[in-house]
């Protein structure tokens, strides 16, 4: 059975057919390419950028660069494959394949997007800088946003919720201090010194984002969630379950008011003696 491809988002699937290989590519100088203004993506891992830069050395680009044609001849914007390209010029490459596309700022915006996304290489803030821009620059809604990135509506509304944290709090969660877990907890305190407060507790007790929740519970005056003390009746029936495994036979275990009563039923003295032996220890 054919697997489902995942969505690419309209933008992204406009600009790069899914069935496309190899037609329309042609050779552009690295130099005539200019990085997407668009891009949300803030910063490029050193270490995978080599790795790919060694495997373009070895096999060279197989997949094309994706570019727009600028307003000044020769010149073009990058769509999509930024990795690619800085790869490239790691590896020395004087020209690379791409395809030539016509974008808007809209397109050049989601495709960077969504191609980051599904790559999974965009950090929190990143992500909600781009659903910002694509929501003030362009007028889309959580709902059109969510549609053209294949995610859940409320993931996009939550994401966005990130940007409202004090500066402080948004430059640990860019610097990996906290994670996105912790930022979001930080989330239900009512103001800015508060989950200030709660920031730096986490940072000098490392706690971890349960313990986090569970600081601003706290914080608000919630009681802490205990579990439920389990039922008298309940307690009584895995008592007696023990007993069995144990003793290997039917054992009852009834409550009274004060106390109540164990009974152990053996059926030979074979048995008897068994269970003799297993509660004395002998």
């Amino acid at each position: 059975m054919p697997t489902k491809k995942r969505a690419l988002g309209r933008g992204l699937a406009a600009l790069i057919p899914v069935s496309e290989t190899t037609a329309g590519v042609s050779q552009l100088p690295i130099s005539a390419i200019g990085r997407n203004p668009r891009q949300p993506r803030a910063r490029l891992n050193p270490t995978e950028l080599e790795e790919l830069a060694n495997s373009i050395r070895e096999h060279g680009v197989i997949q094309p660069i994706v570019v727009a044609q600028t307003a000044f001849p020769g010149q073009y914007t990058l769509i999509a494959g930024e990795r690619r390209l800085e790869a490239s010029k790691l590896a020395g490459l004087p020209t690379v394949p791409v395809i030539i596309r016509e974008a808007s700022d809209q397109q050049l915006l989601e495709v960077a997007l969504v191609e980051n996304i599904q790559r999974s290489d965009l950090g929190p803030l990143e992500t909600a800088t781009a659903y910002k821009h694509l929501a003030e620059d362009f007028g889309l809604s959580h709902e059109a946003i969510a549609l053209k990135v294949g995610k859940k509506r409320v993931t996009v509304t939550n994401t966005l919720r990130l940007l409202k944290l004090p500066a402080s709090i948004l430059e640990a969660v860019a610097k990996e201090e906290i994670t996105e877990g912790h930022a979001r907890a930080l989330l239900a305190l009512p103001t800015t010194q508060a989950q200030t407060a709660a920031f730096k507790t986490i940072v000098r007790k490392a706690l971890n984002v349960r313990q986090a929740e569970e600081l601003v519970r706290q914080m608000l005056g919630h009681k802490s969630a205990r579990p439920a003390k389990p039922s008298k009746q309940a307690e009584a029936e895995s008592i007696a379950l023990k007993l069995r495994e144990t003793l290997g036979t039917k054992v009852t275990l009834k409550r009274g008011r004060k106390g109540g009563t164990i009974v152990i039923h053996f059926y030979s003295d074979e048995e008897l003696n068994a269970i003799t032996e297993t509660i004395l220890g002998e």
